[in-house]
């Protein structure tokens, strides 16, 4: 079978080739990165937990401790902590923690938080509801907002050949500073130009 026209110089056939080796990896890394998050949330690889529309529908006697822990990246200006540091449910049972978050600076600063849990085996079973993490989160200057998670873990952990020995699993989250929208950074601009005065704008007549 031939790839290439008979005409075609060696030049060119090894040109065409390189590109096409070039375009063929540009194509998997741009599909290695939704595959990866699909990856990781189908298996809880990494700690990556999954996510539920409503509780579960099933609550066993067996309990299990959840632990929080709350911390920011270097340059994120905010405070950021868990209101309660653990909390012990029934396995299945819905639960909701708050973590507090403060802005301290004179300016609106964006988030947004990454998570994941420990051990890595419990990702899988630990089910989010509703979370902050869902979506980037705003803080206008000064403001200390609580942000709620709603949860459960799955009971299908009890048959796990690892999770039915975790008792104890830690929900972690980071939160890293990102751009303000579009018309938050306008507001902040607006917000930073002073009014002119009465006198000012006398003295300008005057003139």
């Amino acid at each position: 079978m031939r790839i290439f026209p008979k005409d075609m110089s060696a030049n060119n056939r090894t040109l065409v080739q390189t590109l096409s080796v070039v375009v063929l990896m540009g194509s998997l890394a741009w599909a290695a990165v939704p595959f990866y998050d699909w990856f990781c949330r189908v298996t809880g690889y990494a700690g990556t937990t999954s996510t539920a529309t409503t509780g579960s529908d099933v609550i066993l006697g067996k309990t299990i401790t959840v632990r929080f822990v709350g911390s920011t990246e270097r340059g994120m200006p905010w405070s950021f902590e868990p209101v309660v540091q653990e909390m012990t449910l029934k396995i299945g049972e819905t639960g909701l923690a708050f973590f507090e978050a403060h802005n301290p600076t004179d300016r609106p600063v964006a988030g947004q938080a990454s998570y994941n849990v420990v051990p890595d085996a419990a990702g899988k079973y630990f089910d989010k509801i509703a979370c902050f993490c869902f979506t980037e989160q705003i803080l206008q200057p000064g403001e200390t907002v609580q942000m709620p998670v709603s949860f459960y873990v799955d009971p299908e952990i009890v048959n796990d050949a690892e999770g039915q020995y975790i008792h104890t699993i830690t929900l972690g989250y980071t939160f890293f500073e990102i751009d303000l929208p579009e018309d938050e950074q306008q507001a902040a601009l607006d917000a930073t130009v002073l009014p002119v005065t009465e006198t000012a704008q006398d003295a300008t007549v005057q003139n």
